[in-house]
């Protein structure tokens, strides 16, 4: 046998007991399907207004990047700004809440927010109120915001701190869960 002959029988050799390895291997490696881990669609650079079931407006997102996933329909978002508007005849102003990262659940009807959040308006008087947090879960259909991580709030001359947050965003009213302190601070006349 010439030497071609053994390098050949050789060759075949390889060739077979890969494909058999191959085979043996098939059931261990996960299944890959590409276009199931992909979004639907991708927005870059935009503003959002979803609306209530009347009609109404809900909030405003603004962000660099949002991408909706197709099976769950969720959305998720790269450092969202939300405007929350007052209620329907309402005198108080909007709220603006920022964060690293957001989450929409299918129907707009919840909010998830993590990393560096923060929220501000004003109180009935007219002060600026701010809130800082590293989650806030907001549910914009009832203005409802809520929390179990520590939470600061500042309104000129005074902050509050504690664990946990429950806020009526209707009525301006925020109320903290536990663990509360608070600081006075003298305001300059």
């Amino acid at each position: 046998m010439s030497w071609r002959g053994v390098f050949t029988a050789l060759l075949l050799v390889a060739v077979f007991a890969t494909g058999w390895m191959r085979w043996l291997q098939r059931d261990r490696e996960p299944a890959r399907n590409v276009a199931q881990r992909r979004p639907d669609y991708v927005l870059s650079d935009f503003e959002l207004i979803a609306l209530d079931k009347k009609g109404q407006e809900s909030f405003t997102l603004r962000a660099p990047k949002l991408e909706r996933d197709p099976d769950a329909k969720t959305m998720t978002i790269a450092t969202p700004l939300f405007v929350i508007p007052p209620a329907q005849g309402s005198q108080n102003q909007p709220w603006e809440v920022r964060s690293q990262t957001g989450w929409v659940s299918p129907e707009g009807k919840e909010l998830r927010l993590r990393g560096k959040v923060t929220a501000q308006s004003t109180n009935k008087e007219g002060k600026p109120v701010s809130v800082a947090t590293e989650e806030l879960n907001v549910f914009p259909d009832e203005q409802r915001a809520t929390s179990s991580a520590p939470i600061t709030l500042r309104q000129p001359g005074f902050t509050l701190n504690g664990r946990g947050l429950d806020a009526d965003l209707k009525a301006n009213n925020i109320a903290l869960k536990s663990d509360i302190k608070g600081r006075y601070e003298r305001t300059p006349r």
